[in-house]
């Protein structure tokens, strides 16, 4: 058992190190102030489908098509993310030459590593995830806040929820703090004109013990066990495999957790999926009971499911018909270009 033990310590500090290396900032050049000023978003370099950091590719785009140069920086070198499609401008951090002036958007993951940034930088910090704010950084006495509060280039934090800026207001109360909303791109996640077949989908890189539970769970129901509903788990797909799959789904369960937004459940709302479960934070904003079934624990997402599962067809694209509607309505391209302009235009 100690040597068990030891194993055990050892694999989870090699683990906690390795994510640690990963937060770390790359170097960067900094030269004098010269012509116009830029946007670049530090941005990890995910091989694999990642809700953020599609939407720093967005902001990207929208700011240039507003005539705010930016661009994305990788720290490896001629890397794209091409699970979803785009011609966004993107640079690499080893041949990035940020200038005094210039904006250098952190997302929050790289918190532990903002004490390698040279001097001289101008920062905006962009937290997607706010309850993952304080990930891997010690609490240390006499530095409250740190490493936000050590930031001496801090211009403002940007967040994506109702939930992330009241969050992050009440930690950071001296910081400006805007939210950019994300958007739901229609041309991609839109509903089916027709009843979607009696599928339960998920994404499962959430709450992974609770998430086996209610796989078991719902095994055993007549519904799944033998019935005509069958379990669908969706991972490894480009933006529109998901968007297919989640337009042939009756039914989402949401597994969202500290998420700061949770797209897979407003992105199964448009698609005309009913969802059910978790709303994790950010999604308090849009998982409205008119159309859909918010949850806060094992059993009553196993309840809201089986009541989900009694409903006709039909019955189910209308709820999803109406969440589509709402989400659309909502998060938009326009309304994200309102909330940069707002933001970025007071900055530069």
């Amino acid at each position: 058992m100690i040597a068990k033990n030891w194993i055990l310590g050892r694999i989870e500090s090699h683990h906690q190190a390795m994510d640690r290396k990963w937060r770390q900032l790359p170097p960067f050049t900094v030269l004098p102030r010269s012509g116009e000023s830029s946007v670049y978003y530090l941005t990890p370099a995910e091989r694999s489908p990642s809700g953020g950091v599609k939407v720093i590719y967005r902001h990207v785009d929208e700011l240039n098509a507003m005539g705010i140069p930016a661009a994305v920086v990788h720290d490896r070198h001629d890397f794209r993310c091409d699970w979803f499609e785009n011609s966004t401008r993107v640079v690499s951090a080893k041949t990035l030459r940020l200038k005094r002036g210039d904006l250098l958007v952190l997302p929050e993951c790289y918190g532990a590593g903002f004490g390698g940034l040279p001097p001289g930088v101008r920062v905006v910090v962009f937290n997607q995830g706010p309850h993952h704010t304080f990930d891997q950084i010690a609490m240390e006495p006499g530095r409250p806040g740190a490493p936000y509060s050590e930031l001496e280039g801090l211009e403002g934090i940007l967040t994506v929820s109702d939930d992330g800026a009241e969050l992050l207001g009440m930690v950071f109360p001296q910081v400006r703090l805007s939210t950019a909303r994300n958007v739901i791109d229609e041309r991609v996640f839109y509903p089916s004109d027709k009843v979607p077949p009696y599928r339960i989908s998920y994404v499962p890189s959430r709450r992974a013990d609770e998430l086996r539970q209610i796989l078991h769970l719902l095994n055993a129901r007549p519904e799944i066990h033998g019935g005509s509903w069958q379990l669908v788990a969706l991972h490894g797909l480009s933006e529109r495999g998901m968007a297919d799959a989640l337009r042939g789904s009756a039914i989402f369960l949401s597994l969202s957790d500290r998420d700061g937004f949770g797209l897979p459940p407003a992105e199964a709302m448009a698609c005309g999926s009913y969802v059910v479960g978790y709303p994790g934070g950010g999604g308090r904003e849009y998982f409205d009971s008119a159309y859909c079934s918010p949850a806060q624990s094992t059993t009553e997402v196993l309840a809201a499911l089986v009541e989900a599962m009694q409903l006709s067809g039909e019955a189910l694209r209308e709820l999803g018909a109406k969440a589509s509607a709402s989400i659309l309505g909502r998060y938009t391209a326009e309304g994200l270009r309102q909330d940069l302009r707002s933001f970025y235009g007071e900055l530069r």
